[in-house]
C-alpha cells in the first residue's frame, strides 16, 4: 500500500513537471513571437493569426507555429520538418506534398485538413481533433495518433508502417490500399471503417472496436485481435494466417476469410 501511494505521488509530480514545462515553453514562445516576420526557417509565429494565407513551397523548417490561427492556410509543398503546431487551429488548411518529418501537431484542431501525399514520418498528432482529414497517399512511417479523433478520415493508399493509433477514434474512416504493417491500434474505435486490400501484417488490434469493419482482401497475417469486438465485420478473402483471434486462438497458416 505504501509503495503504491509513493508511486502515485511520483507519477503526479512527473505530470505536474511536464505540464509546467509545456506551459513555460508556450509562454516563452509567445513572448518571443514576431507575427510580422517573413516566412523563413525557425520563424516564431506562436499565437499569431495567419489564417487564409499562402505559404506554399516556403521553407519553414523548425518554425514555431503553436497556438496559432492557421485556418484555411495553404502550406502545400512547404518544408516544415521539426515545425511545432501544438494547440493550433489548422482546420481546412492544405499541406499537400509538404515535407513535415518530425513535426509536432499535438492537440491541434484539423477538421477537413488535407495532407495528401505529404511526407510526415515520425510526426506526433496525439490528442488532436482531425475529423474528415485527408491523408491520401501520404507517408507516415512511425506516426503517433494516440487518442486522436479521426472520424471519417481518409488514409487511402497511405504508408503507415509501425504507426500508433492507440485509443484513437476512427469510426467511418477509410484505409483502402494502405500499408499498416506492424501498426498498433490497441483499444481503437473503428466501427464501420473500411480496410479493403490493406497490408495489416503483424498489426496489433487488441481490444479494438471493429464492429462492421470491412477487411475484404486485406492481409492480416500474424496480426493480433485479442479481445477485439468484430460483430458484423467482413473478412472476405482476407488472409489470417497465424493471426491471434479474438478468443486467443492461433489461426492456421492457410486461413483465408475465417480463422481456422
Amino acid at each position: 500500500m505504501i509503495s503504491m501511494v509513493l508511486k502515485n505521488k511520483s507519477l503526479r509530480k512527473k505530470r505536474f513537471f511536464y505540464l509546467s514545462a509545456a506551459l513555460f515553453f508556450i509562454l516563452v514562445s509567445h513572448a518571443q513571437a514576431n507575427c510580422e516576420a517573413e516566412a523563413a526557417p525557425r520563424v516564431n509565429w506562436a499565437g499569431c493569426d495567419k489564417s487564409g494565407m499562402d505559404f506554399s513551397g516556403k521553407d519553414l523548417g523548425h518554425a514555431i507555429l503553436s497556438n496559432a490561427n492557421l485556418r484555411n492556410t495553404n502550406f502545400s509543398g512547404a518544408r516544415l520538418s521539426h515545425a511545432d503546431f501544438e494547440l493550433s487551429n489548422i482546420s481546412g488548411a492544405k499541406f499537400d506534398k509538404a515535407r513535415m518529418q518530425d513535426s509536432r501537431l499535438v492537440s491541434v484542431t484539423a477538421e477537413k485538413t488535407s495532407f495528401k501525399a505529404a511526407i510526415m514520418d515520425d510526426v506526433s498528432f496525439s490528442r488532436s481533433e482531425m475529423s474528415q482529414a485527408s491523408f491520401e497517399q501520404a507517408r507516415l512511417n512511425s506516426a503517433n495518433f494516440y487518442e486522436t479523433k479521426l472520424v471519417g478520415a481518409n488514409f487511402s493508399a497511405a504508408q503507415l508502417p509501425s504507426s500508433s493509433f492507440v485509443h484513437a477514434s476512427l469510426e467511418g474512416s477509410v484505409f483502402d490500399g494502405a500499408n499498416l504493417s506492424q501498426v498498433i491500434m490497441t483499444s481503437a474505435l473503428m466501427e464501420s471503417a473500411r480496410f479493403t486490400n490493406v497490408n495489416l501484417t503483424s498489426a496489433v488490434l487488441d481490444k479494438a472496436d471493429l464492429k462492421f469493419v470491412d477487411f475484404t482482401g486485406s492481409d492480416l497475417s500474424k496480426a493480433s485481435l485479442r479481445e477485439a469486438v468484430i460483430d458484423g465485420a467482413l473478412f472476405n478473402k482476407a488472409k489470417l494466417g497465424r493471426a491471434i483471434w479474438i478468443d486467443l486462438k492461433r489461426c492456421r497458416a492457410s486461413s483465408v476469410g475465417s480463422c481456422q
